[in-house]
């Protein structure tokens, strides 16, 4: 099963390079504009098969769509990604470096239904208190949903950093708000608007692989978990 796994993320890796590759080509106006979107693409998918090299990749995507959001409008982005992602990575690539050997993924885990509502209702408020602040720039656009996608995002992250799988589910979410924040730029005729809305689609499209591969990744370490305490136990 391991090595069916790691032949899977392989072929996963290739179709999303492809895949990101053919569209920054099509759609692209600029040498800038096609860097954001690989970047992007090849930082999600590694994290998706739990590469921690991911981390690296994101510090340069986490940069250049800092600068792409700034010509939006959408400040939340900009802070969200310079201040809190580019020092996140680093630490995420240590955390990850501690958990996972060269040339395989890192190890899985899962969060108990409590910490699950602790979370949920925390980017509640996070939500609520943060879009009321950027809603008192005159100049921010779409201040609740540039503030929700900073919300869980910053709850991903954290998730992500301690290998939960659940970050999936964050994911999965902040890619639908993010597509339908990107949309309403892309019909204001915001830089590069059709060009985020498809990288948001395949980062949709990436977190649910994402959660499906984790799910099954957090499956065979529990597996693992429970055949050494058998062993331990049969020995004593």
């Amino acid at each position: 099963m391991k090595l069916q796994l790691q032949h899977l993320d392989r072929i996963w890796l290739m179709l999303m390079l492809v895949l990101g590759s053919a569209l920054s080509l099509a759609l692209t106006s600029s040498l800038f504009e096609l860097t954001v979107f690989l970047s992007g693409i090849l930082c999600v998918t590694l994290i998706a098969i739990g590469r921690r090299e991911g981390y690296l990749i994101g510090i340069y995507a986490c940069l250049s769509y800092a600068v792409l959001a700034y010509s939006n409008g959408l400040f939340g982005e900009v802070y969200l990604n310079l201040y809190f992602f580019i020092p996140t990575n680093l630490f995420g690539y240590w955390l990850w470096h501690q958990h996972s050997k060269d040339n395989a993924a890192v190890a899985m885990r899962k969060l108990t239904t409590k910490t699950r509502l602790i979370i949920l209702l925390s980017c509640v408020l996070g939500t609520y208190g943060l879009g009321s602040v950027l809603a008192m720039n005159a100049e921010q656009n779409s201040p609740y949903i540039d503030a929700l996608t900073n919300v869980l995002s910053v709850a991903a992250t954290f998730l992500m950093m301690w290998r939960f799988k659940e970050q999936w589910l964050l994911y999965i979410a902040i890619n639908v708000v993010s597509i339908l924040m990107w949309l309403l730029r892309a019909m204001d005729g915001g830089a590069a608007g059709d060009l985020m809305v498809l990288m948001w689609s395949l980062y949709l499209l990436n977190s649910l692989f994402g959660y499906w591969r984790w799910h099954i990744g957090e499956q065979q370490q529990r597996s693992i978990a429970d055949s050494g305490n058998t062993a331990s136990e049969t020995s004593v």
